[in-house]
């Protein structure tokens, strides 16, 4: 006999779908096994879920609800929850039939998507939907269908003005803080620019990270909305609000896996700037060693992939290819990051973080019609050297929570410290990104927000031997410690001699 009732008793803890644990014996007893999805029902309120089994966990007639599945039904301990078998949704057909090398119709990456986002695919399920897309690729028409599919899943926002402009860079490059610079520059011009942006997953600091050193990040919708009414502009953390969420979950997903599917990328980006209503958006493609994209040939494909997909979207899109060979400010890590910037917007920051933000803002301003084509880094300049956009970032700041007269020593920077010398005289050969990421990240950032790096020179310049190279800040000596043996194992920092080599013998 098939029981149809069970007793819930909620767990404190998260998955990305929706599933539920349920004794052995009563998986025989319905004729389910893991992974099987079941239907459960509690009042009027009806919810997919995939089961997992356990001996220990909960006991025969108990369902263990995970955190996904308590809120959706809106469970209290001991409430009895209907569960009956239900059938494999219709996407998981459709990932097999990517995965087995097919073209995807709009219909059929609209129901994957919506199941994403409904909790109805399992890890393994939306994991092989990425790696059909990593290895067979994705159609210009797919990629639309997935763009459109994952706004339409979530929330959007209508500013009611235009343009709505938003820069986003595709990241892989530590100390990467252009947008804190670029926005404040752009929105002083009189423009509209809802930055919402990631936290680091991988990386030292996303711009989230490090604008949370100066105010609050997480807003709802709402809030986003009257921000940007009121100073033209926001920096926040897009997690917090409900914009294409499939692509938080894919993201993850990937993430872990280390992959990247170009489709999916391309979706990623351009859907999470049409959910906040942006029509001309600037894409910044750090590109050179150890950056996410090594080669310009690489870049120029990808820049072509953007505008291809933006202009059917009816998107106005413009690609910058930037220098990525190295960190582009000097200094890695929330905190550090925050005071770099603070310094920049006031005049005194340095070249490489002010051609940068400048050449940026400088593109979105000719797009905008505010500057002749190859004439609006020179606005951007000026807006920055007047002090406009400092007094922008100020109202952006207060407007978010925080001290628009926050001094640089109030923000925070580990006391622990440590530094990596230069073993030789001689110039600087190269500045590896991955190490520079993963010794910030071992350091503490971004979750400690003084932890990081200062970086004391970059390529090409003179060092004397004994000089220090890099400075590692810790808010614990242990993770101090364990930053500075990756750099003992695995130098951040290659310096080379003029004298590459001495040749001497008998002709």
């Amino acid at each position: 006999m098939v029981k149809k009732e069970f007793i819930a008793k909620p767990f404190e803890a998260t998955t990305q779908q929706h599933a539920i644990f349920i004794h052995e014996n009563d998986a025989v007893d319905l004729g389910v096994d893991v992974g099987d999805r079941v239907k459960l029902s509690l009042d009027d309120n009806d919810l997919i879920a995939v089961v997992e089994t356990t001996t220990s966990l909960v006991e025969e007639g108990f369902i263990g609800t995970f955190s996904k599945v308590t809120d959706c039904l809106a469970l209290e301990k001991g409430d009895k929850i209907g569960l009956n078998p239900t059938s494999t949704p219709d996407s998981v057909k459709y990932i097999r039939k990517k995965i087995g090398g097919g073209i995807l119709s709009e219909s059929e990456i609209h129901s994957i998507i919506e199941d994403i986002v409904e909790g109805e695919l399992t890890d393994q399920e939306m994991t092989a939907f990425l790696v059909a897309e990593e290895m067979g690729g994705t159609s210009l028409e797919e990629r639309m269908a997935m763009t459109k599919s994952m706004v339409d899943t979530g929330q959007v926002i209508d500013f009611e003005r235009e343009p709505v402009m938003d820069v986003h860079s595709i990241g892989g490059i530590p100390g990467n803080d252009y947008a804190m610079i670029t926005v404040p520059i752009a929105a002083a011009a009189g423009f509209t620019v809802p930055k919402t942006s990631s936290r680091a997953i991988t990386s030292p600091a996303g711009t989230p990270d490090v604008m949370e050193v100066l105010c609050d990040v997480s807003f709802s919708l709402e809030e986003i909305s009257e921000i940007v009414e009121e100073v033209g502009a926001v920096l926040a953390w897009g997690g917090a609000v409900n914009l294409a969420p499939a692509d938080d979950i894919l993201v993850k997903l990937e993430r872990s896996l280390s992959i990247d599917p170009r489709g999916q990328m391309l979706a990623s980006v351009l859907s999470k700037k049409m959910s906040v209503g942006s029509d001309e958006i600037l894409i910044d493609i750090p590109t050179g060693s150890g950056a996410k994209v090594e080669s310009h040939e690489e870049a120029k494909d990808l820049a072509h992939d953007f505008m291809d997909l933006g202009h059917k979207l009816g998107l106005d899109i413009e690609t910058a290819i930037t220098y990525g060979g190295q960190p582009l400010g000097y200094n890695v890590g929330p905190g550090l990051e925050a005071r770099e910037v603070l310094r920049t917007l006031r005049g005194e920051g340095p070249k490489s973080l002010v051609e940068k933000g400048c050449s940026l803002a400088g593109i979105l301003l000719e797009m905008a019609g505010e500057a002749k084509f190859g004439k609006g880094k020179d606005l951007a300049l000026d807006i920055l050297e007047s002090g406009e956009a400092l007094d922008k970032m100020r109202d952006i700041i207060e407007c978010q929570g925080g001290d628009p007269e926050v001094e640089l020593d109030d923000l925070p920077l580990g006391d622990c410290t440590g530094e990596f010398c230069a073993p030789r005289s001689g110039y600087v050969k190269k500045i590896d990104n991955s190490v520079i990421t993963e010794m910030a990240r071992k350091a503490g950032s971004p979750k400690d927000k003084g932890a990081g790096l200062k970086l004391f020179y970059k390529e090409g310049q003179k060092v004397e031997e004994g000089e220090p190279l890099v400075r590692v800040f810790s808010e614990y000596e242990n993770k101090l410690g364990d930053a500075m043996m990756l750099a003992k194992n695995e130098p951040p920092v290659s310096i080379e001699t003029m004298l590459l080599e001495r040749y001497s013998g008998s002709r």
